[in-house]
C-alpha cells in the first residue's frame, strides 16, 4: 500500500482493540496519529507503543463520548489550532448485551450519542480540512449486525444500522470532493468487548467462557475467531491511497461468518 506520510489520522477508541491495532498500523504507513479516548493514562502508555520512523510527532486528546457536547468543543478546538485531519477512524464500544425488549429507553439514546451523533461531530469539524488538504478518509468501525441481526444484541443492533445508513448518505454527498466513506464489519474479535458479551452470557447460562469462545468461533467458515490486527489491516486499506475509488461500502472482516451476500 501506498505511504501515508505527511497524513493525520484521528483514531476513536484507540488505546484498545482494532483502535490501538489501526493507530499502529497507520502510524507505520507514514501517518501521524492523534489518539482520542476518555483514559488518558492508556493514552500516554498507547503514544509510546506506536512507531515514529518518518519522524511523526503523534498526540492524543482526552475525551468522553458519553458527553457529546464536550467532544465538540475539544475536536473544535483542536481545528482551530491550525490541525488538520485527513483520517477519521469512527470507533466506539459497543453497549451492553440482552434482548431488545428488555432494554430501557436510556440505553438506546446513550447509544445513540455515544455512536452516530460523535460520529457526526467528529466529521463536521474534519471534513473541510480533508477537502482544502485534497485527501479524505472516512472509516466507521460497526457491526455484521447491519447485515444480519444478531441475537442477545438488541441495542446495538439498532444503533450500528443507523451509524450505517448515516455513512452512506454522507458518501454520497462527501464523494463529490475525493473524500470516501466506508464501514468496516467486525465478525467476532478478540477485543475486552467480545470478553465483555462472553462473561455477560456465562453468567446467565453457566457456560464457560472457553467454551463460549469456541461456539463463537464455530460459528466462522474459518473456525476462529479474529484478531484486531486482522481488522485493523483492512481499515489501512481502505484509507490508504490505493482505495481512492472505493466508498460508501459495507466491508465485514468475519471470516465469512455473515450468511448475506
Amino acid at each position: 500500500m501506498k505511504s501515508l506520510l505527511n497524513k493525520t489520522a484521528l483514531i476513536c477508541g484507540s488505546t484498545q482493540g482494532i483502535g490501538k491495532a489501526s493507530a499502529i498500523k497507520i502510524a507505520e504507513m507514514g501517518a501521524t496519529i492523534c489518539l482520542i479516548a476518555r483514559n488518558e493514562e492508556k493514552l500516554k502508555q498507547t503514544l509510546l507503543e506506536l512507531p515514529n520512523d518518518s519522524g511523526q510527532k503523534h498526540h492524543y486528546l482526552v475525551a468522553d463520548f458519553s458527553k457529546p457536547h464536550k467532544l465538540k468543543e475539544i475536536i473544535s478546538n483542536y481545528i482551530q489550532e491550525g490541525n488538520t485531519i485527513n483520517i477519521l477512524l469512527n470507533n466506539t464500544g459497543g453497549p451492553k448485551s440482552g434482548p431488545i425488549i428488555q432494554a430501557e429507553i436510556e440505553e438506546f439514546t446513550n447509544t445513540f450519542n455515544q455512536h452516530l451523533i460523535c460520529n457526526h461531530i467528529l466529521v463536521q469539524a474534519c471534513y473541510q480540512g480533508m477537502i482544502e488538504s485534497g485527501y479524505g478518509r472516512i472509516i466507521n468501525v460497526i457491526s455484521t449486525s447491519v447485515k444480519q441481526p444478531l441475537p442477545n444484541l438488541g441495542v446495538s443492533n439498532t444503533i450500528r444500522g443507523a451509524v450505517a445508513s448515516w455513512s452512506k448518505t454522507l458518501a454520497n454527498e462527501l464523494g463529490q470532493y475525493g473524500i470516501t466513506v466506508n464501514n468496516i464489519l467486525p465478525g467476532a474479535t478478540n477485543t475486552i468487548r467480545l470478553q465483555g458479551i462472553a462473561e455477560a452470557k456465562s453468567e446467565k447460562t453457566g457456560e464457560s467462557i472457553k467454551d463460549i469462545f469456541e461456539e463463537m468461533a464455530e460459528e466462522s467458515p474459518m473456525k476462529r475467531i479474529a484478531q484486531p490486527e486482522e481488522v485493523a489491516a483492512a481499515i489501512a486499506f481502505l484509507i490508504s491511497p490505493d482505495a481512492s475509488y472505493i466508498n460508501g461500502v459495507n466491508l465485514p472482516v468475519d471470516g465469512g461468518r455473515t450468511k448475506s451476500l
